[in-house]
């Protein structure tokens, strides 16, 4: 805040933390101070401009701001050198005046389906960090739509580039039942689905290897001895969940086993759906030995209703995720999980995203690699006395 100070014949003396960096005349019979502002003798940092890049780092005006765009005719060299000289000199571009003077906004969206608390969710959480530090280190701004029947409705979602709002859009959290995410297959309307897939139309995608995934995490329930093996599963109109339950019925279908619906139960991706899921199996196979659980939610859900029901895993029964967000290392007992490189696939989906709207590829279908991480929740399949 500013500070005051009048003075009869003799300077004031300022707070110990101003700095005047130089002396005031005697003759001022009245002078306001403000320790918060430059004095008249200090001249404030000139501001750096795009003429200034471009002078020192030998190239033209156009060249700086194709540099900017991210323009693919720039080589390599260029822009690294011209990168170089924003960061040296602390060149910050106007980005508003940007945008009116190309066609690029350079702003991209995330567009989540209308769930709450979406933002507090750890899964959505780790994949839109992944987008907003990638985007921002890219020089793209981010913002957050949810797709409410309303928004649908009235096609907001394709205003969004029509008015010239964003360039792109990578939709999180969506299956084959959303069916208004045709509304962007062609060149027209730049999207991502960000882990998962749409069979009716040949959308772009990034996602994690489930397939990868469940294989892993069967091959460990097989090789401990376990033949019971029930599911957990969720959403069987994404085309990535049902890549677990193909997975699972098919690698129990080579050792023999007999698979039907009465080994598998909806968790609905809750902690409550795992929950119900597990007691509905455990009701139906009393002797089941296993589950595969879709994510890990519903795995910590059947891990308590299991607790409940007197059972002890993993002595009575090996429980497998699929995720393993950051907290699970820390459960009791810690979740034998598949890890899915959540962080990884929001900076994979933003990067493929910008070269989409630059022309740099036509077509994103990408899959990320995953893993299996042992932990406490799995063991030897328990002999019967």
């Amino acid at each position: 805040m500013a500070s005051k100070g009048k003075v009869k014949n003799k300077i004031a003396s300022p707070p110990e933390s101003a700095d005047l960096q130089g002396s005031l005349p005697a003759s001022n019979q009245n002078i306001t101070i403000r320790f918060d502002s430059p004095l008249p003798d200090e001249k404030p940092p000139e501001k750096v401009n795009i003429r200034d890049v471009a002078r020192e780092a030998g190239v033209s005006v156009a060249t700086v701001s194709m540099v900017l765009n991210e323009n693919p005719r720039i080589s390599r060299g260029t822009q690294v050198r011209v990168q170089k000289m924003i960061e040296r000199l602390g060149y910050r571009p106007n980005r508003l005046a940007q945008g009116l003077s190309s066609k690029y906004t350079q702003v991209l969206a995330v567009m989540l389906p209308p769930l709450r608390h979406a933002l507090a969710d750890a899964y959505f959480g780790e994949i839109i960090s992944g987008i907003a530090d990638r985007a921002g280190k890219l020089g793209h701004k981010m913002m957050i739509e949810q797709a409410k029947p309303q928004f649908i409705k009235e096609g907001r979602h394709i205003e969004l580039y029509e008015r010239r709002f964003v360039d792109g859009i990578l939709c999180l959290g969506f299956n084959e039942k959303h069916t208004f995410l045709a509304d962007f297959a062609g060149a027209q309307y730049p999207m991502i689905l960000v882990d998962n897939r749409f069979g009716p139309q040949p959308l772009d995608y990034v996602h994690c290897d489930y397939r990868l995934g469940a294989n892993q995490a069967m091959n460990c329930l097989l090789q401990l001895g376990h033949r019971a093996v029930g599911i957990i599963y969720a959403a069987p109109e994404s085309p990535t969940a049902r890549d677990v339950v193909d997975v699972y019925k098919s690698r129990l279908g080579e050792i023999g086993a007999t698979v039907d619906d009465s080994w598998m139960a909806d968790g609905r991706f809750t902690d409550e759906g795992g929950a119900a899921a597990a007691r509905d199996l455990i009701s139906r196979h009393p002797d089941i030995t296993a589950l595969l659980c879709g994510n890990d939610k519903m795995a910590l859900g059947a891990i308590r209703a299991l607790s409940q029901q007197g059972y002890q895993v993993p002595r009575d029964i090996s429980i497998v995720g699929f995720d393993d967000l950051q907290h699970l290392a820390f459960a009791n007992p810690s979740l034998t999980t598949v890890h899915l490189p959540l962080y990884e696939l929001g900076v994979t989906a933003c990067e493929r995203l910008i070269e989409k709207i630059r022309g740099k590829v036509e077509r994103v279908a990408e899959i990320l690699p995953t893993h299996l991480v042992l932990r406490e929740s799995t063991t030897m399949v328990r002999q019967p006395n």
